[in-house]
């Protein structure tokens, strides 16, 4: 699909409105150079060390933690919402066990700057080589959120990300805000 370089936060409305409704895809590779994607409801960005940052947060069970312990680089991919089904698939299949790109028809594309690929389908793409990483601290969180978020005690390691490179298709707004409320 043809796409256009974007100021990072261009399109972050739709961006944001996509995660809550239809979840994103976060894509990573292992050693071994095969990609993975997993949906993400969390993400957060802004400006940290002068540097355009993407946060992403990613449980230590999951096949995507040991991929980016790997290779610390990650792409973060908004689906139209008429893919949304394949977005739930990424969210409740494991890589480990099934090939989500075959699975979903998928197609993943040589990223710009980064070897990790992006999601062809996606309308906007973003490219990040991770800066920083910490493990998320129980005894410093809010009860309510351990007792919300970690009944099972899987806590979360965040995941700081440079954003290399973003773009998107030239109907991006259009094709997301027909979904915005």
């Amino acid at each position: 699909m043809n796409k256009t370089a974007i100021k990072l936060f261009d399109l972050w409305p739709e961006t944001m409105n996509a995660l809550t409704h239809e979840g994103l895809l976060l894509n990573s590779v292992g050693v071994d150079g095969k990609p993975n994607t997993m949906t993400i409801g969390w993400l957060t960005g802004g400006s940290i060390w002068g540097k355009p940052i993407l946060t992403v947060l990613v449980r230590p069970s999951r096949h995507t933690f040991s991929r980016l312990e790997e290779v610390a680089e990650f792409t973060v991919n908004v689906l139209p919402p008429e893919l949304r089904a394949a977005a739930e698939i990424c969210g409740t299949e494991s890589g480990r066990n099934v090939n989500k790109f075959a699975r979903t028809q998928l197609t993943p594309v040589a990223a710009q700057k980064i070897s990790v690929p992006v999601i062809d389908q996606a309308v906007i793409n973003y490219e990040c080589r991770v800066v920083h990483r910490n493990d998320i601290i129980p005894a410093n969180l809010a009860r309510d959120i351990v007792t919300s978020a970690y009944g099972s005690g899987d806590f979360h390691r965040v995941y700081f990300g440079e954003v290399l490179a973003a773009y998107a298709t030239t109907d991006a707004r259009a094709r997301l805000q027909n979904s915005l409320i």
